[in-house]
């Protein structure tokens, strides 16, 4: 048998239902596809209900494996990301479940994960100081939605992140559209809420003692 090359555009356009069906077959390199595929939207899901970067990754690892292993019972009534997401969120919840007391106890001593949500601009065309003022914009909104309470933070992400539609997103959580638009609503109260609130801290958008000195010493060189 030939070796799948996954950069083939021909492999690259296969439907998902095609890939699963091939996997089943026998081709389980394919599933490298489907990893491929969905990795920034199942990191963005579980993102949204664990911190740690590390259980984040476990966590999606966990889901792959659980999906590879189920993946004849995938029986294309809905998107194989919906199915997947769904596979990942009970994933995250059992996993908060089973750590509740340990998350109690070291509850906001790391550091919030990988900042991947918002993604920011191309870094060559944008020159130094939008980099760095963007990446105090994203920073700040990431800090926002970190303060969400779980169920508007995941409906927010989902929805205004992800672009996921209203539709997937009930068969994901498993709630009434109506009530998705309400959470959506809380949701995006809340953050022009904290957004307010931490546009207001004086320590945003510091102009930090390294970047005070250099401009001084620049200036100075130039006067």
């Amino acid at each position: 048998m030939y070796a799948i090359k996954l950069n083939e555009p021909a492999i690259q356009k296969l439907h998902d239902p095609v890939v699963v069906a091939r996997i089943i077959a026998g081709e389980k390199e394919l599933f490298e596809l489907l990893l491929r595929r969905y990795n920034q939207k199942l990191y963005r899901v579980i993102r949204s209900y664990l911190r740690n970067p590390d259980d984040i990754e476990d966590a999606m690892q966990d889901t792959y494996l659980k999906a590879y292993n189920r993946l004849d019972q995938f029986r294309g009534d809905s998107s194989f990301s919906t199915w997947l997401i769904r596979i990942g969120i009970n994933e995250a919840l059992q996993r908060i479940k089973k750590d509740t007391r340990i998350k109690r106890l070291h509850e906001g001593d790391a550091d919030p994960m990988n900042k991947e949500l918002i993604q920011l601009p191309d870094s060559r065309n944008v020159n130094p100081e939008k980099i760095t003022i963007g990446k105090e914009v994203k920073n700040l909104i990431e800090r926002a939605i970190d303060e969400l309470p779980e169920k508007y933070r995941v409906i927010y992400v989902l929805k205004e992140i992800q672009g996921m539609e209203t539709h997937e997103l009930c068969e994901c959580i498993g709630i009434q559209e109506s009530n998705v638009k309400v959470r959506l609503h809380r949701a995006k109260n809340l953050m022009k809420e904290t957004l307010l609130r931490l546009s207001s801290d004086p320590e945003i958008f510091e102009f930090g003692s390294a970047r005070c000195d250099a401009l001084v010493n620049n200036v100075m060189r130039k006067i």
